[in-house]
């Protein structure tokens, strides 16, 4: 397991340690439905506080191989389910936040930092594929899923906050929407892409990027 490719589920842990727990397991049907399908790529973009985090967080406990969430979910609305089991963590879950990427030391290349730290935990997962000179983000996930077959669920986490903070950078916003254009678009993502699952709070506008 790592911190962004295939976590645990310590994080959903805390949601469900909480005196107040709302089961919202029905999302990962929802979720189960749409894998590996054109509709599987998904911006849930809403206010703050209605639990964009907690759905994120557990969809990455149920999907990620580097969890044993069975017994977290048995009990829940998704543990009746007749496909519980068949993808429960059985994905290569790339799960990070953007905010947390972002320090005032490191903006100028944060777009480098996110790819870096998650390519560098790929290699670690995929030593034998994952060529050293490898770097770019796009182009690990496509190598790993020539070589393996195996296809991945991403799920990032105020995955706007550079458009919103950064509105007046356009070099930051080019590099951050060129990432996300070769993660999503295109012939080669269908290869390797099950699940994109993107939440933040900006409404869906249609600017030039």
């Amino acid at each position: 397991m790592g911190r962004f490719v295939n976590p645990d589920n310590s994080a959903f842990q805390v949601a469900l340690n909480s005196k107040i727990y709302i089961d919202k397991t029905g999302l990962i049907a929802c979720m189960n439905d749409v894998l590996d399908s054109t509709d599987g790529y998904i911006c849930n973009s809403r206010p703050r506080r209605f639990g964009k985090s907690y759905a994120a967080n557990m969809l990455a406990a149920y999907y990620s191989k580097g969890a044993e969430s069975e017994k977290m979910f048995s009990d829940l609305e998704i543990g009746q389910s007749e496909d519980f089991k068949k993808h429960l963590n059985k994905y290569d879950v790339i799960h990070f936040d953007v905010q947390w990427f972002i320090t005032e030391n490191n903006i100028s290349e944060i777009v480098n930092t996110i790819q870096n730290n998650i390519v560098e935990e790929l290699k670690k997962e995929y030593p034998d594929i994952l060529d050293p000179d490898v770097t770019g983000l796009p182009d690990a996930m496509s190598i790993i899923n020539q070589e393996t077959g195996n296809r991945f669920i991403v799920i990032i986490d105020e995955w706007d906050v550079l458009i919103r903070d950064e509105a007046q950078n356009q070099n930051i916003q080019e590099a951050y929407i060129g990432l996300l254009r070769r993660m999503f678009k295109g012939i080669e993502p269908t290869k390797y892409m099950a699940l994109a699952f993107l939440t933040g709070i900006l409404p869906i506008k249609k600017l030039k990027t």
